[in-house]
C-alpha cells in the first residue's frame, strides 16, 4: 500500500520539438553577430565611398562625347543613377558574397562552435533547424537587398538631386514610376540570387567550416561567369547560374521586357529547389558529431 505522506510524483512536460529553436531567437542572434554588423558598415559605406570617388575624380571623363553612355557615365545625374550604377556594380560579386555568407554560414557556424549537436539533441528537429537557419538568411539577404539601393537613393538624391532617372540611350523615367522599377529590380534580384544562397546552404551541410561553404559558392559563381562569357558554348550558357544576373536592367527600359527576368527566374528557382533539397536530404541522414 503506498504511503499516504509521499507526494505523487510530478509528471514531466513532455518536449515540444515544434516551439524550439524560435525564428525570434534566431533572427536576434543573427543582428549580434560580427559577419552581420560588418556587412551593415559595408552598405552604409559604399554608396558614401561612390560619391567620394566621383568628387575626386575628373569632370573631363565623363564618358563617350557621343552615343550611349553606360550606367558609371550617368552616374552623377540623379540619385536614381547612383542607385542604378551602385546595383550594376555590386551584381556580379558583392551581392554574391553577401548572399553566400548568410546562407553558407548558417548550419556549418553551429558545427564550429560545437553547438549542432546539442540544438539537435534540444531536442530540435533536423526539418525545423534547416528551416529555421533558411528563414533567417532568407530574410537578411532580403533586407541587405532593399537597405542598399534604399540607403543609395537617400544619398544620392542628397548629392545629386531629385532628378529622374536618365538610360543609356537617353530616355528618361519619371517618379513615382521609378520607384515601381526599383521594386521590380529587387525583387528579380532576390530570385536570381536565391541559386547562390541555394548552393551556399548545399556546401554548408557537406561541411563544418564555413568559409569552405561560403567560398566554395562564390568560386562556383565566378567560374559559371568565366564560361559565361565563351561564346562558343552558344545556347547551353543559358543554363549557367549567373547567365541572366543582369537581366533586371531591362526593368529600367522605357518599355519593360519581361523575357530575360522571366528565363533568369525559372533557371534560378530551379536551381534553387533541386540544390536546397539535395541538402536537405543529405543533413538528414548525415551522422552529425560535431
Amino acid at each position: 500500500m503506498a504511503d499516504p505522506t509521499t507526494a505523487p510524483a510530478t509528471p514531466t512536460t513532455p518536449a515540444r520539438p515544434r516551439r524550439a529553436l524560435p525564428l525570434r531567437a534566431e533572427l536576434r542572434r543573427q543582428l549580434r553577430r560580427r559577419r552581420t554588423q560588418a556587412v551593415g558598415w559595408v552598405l552604409l559605406l559604399l554608396p558614401l565611398v561612390l560619391v567620394g570617388a566621383f568628387a575626386l575624380g575628373s569632370d573631363d571623363d565623363g564618358g563617350p562625347a557621343t552615343g550611349a553612355r553606360g550606367f558609371v557615365d550617368l552616374a552623377q545625374e540623379s540619385g536614381a543613377n547612383l542607385t542604378v550604377f551602385t546595383l550594376f556594380a555590386s551584381t556580379g560579386f558583392l551581392l554574391v558574397v553577401l548572399v553566400a555568407l548568410f546562407a553558407g554560414d548558417a548550419v556549418p557556424s553551429e558545427a564550429s562552435w560545437s553547438t549542432l549537436r546539442y540544438l539537435l539533441a534540444a531536442p530540435v528537429p533536423r526539418g525545423r533547424l534547416l528551416r529555421q537557419k533558411l528563414v533567417v538568411a532568407a530574410l537578411s539577404s532580403l533586407t541587405a537587398l532593399v537597405a542598399l539601393p534604399v540607403w543609395t537613393l537617400l544619398v544620392g538624391g542628397v548629392a545629386y538631386g531629385w532628378g529622374p532617372y536618365v538610360g543609356p540611350t537617353g530616355d528618361q523615367i519619371g517618379w513615382p514610376q521609378l520607384l515601381g522599377r526599383f521594386a521590380v529590380v529587387v525583387v528579380y534580384l532576390a530570385v536570381q540570387l536565391s541559386v547562390v544562397g541555394a548552393l551556399a546552404f548545399a556546401l554548408g551541410v557537406l561541411t563544418d567550416a564555413p568559409l569552405a561553404a561560403v567560398g566554395g559558392a562564390v568560386l562556383l559563381m565566378i567560374l559559371s561567369a568565366i564560361l559565361d562569357t565563351i561564346t562558343a558554348l552558344g545556347d547551353l550558357r543559358q543554363g549557367l547560374p549567373g547567365h541572366y544576373a543582369f537581366a533586371w536592367a531591362d526593368a529600367l527600359s522605357p518599355t519593360v521586357d519581361w523575357s530575360g527576368m522571366a528565363s533568369g527566374a525559372l533557371w534560378s528557382v530551379g536551381y534553387a529547389v533541386v540544390l536546397v533539397s539535395l541538402g536537405a536530404w543529405h543533413f538528414r541522414r548525415k551522422d552529425v558529431t560535431s
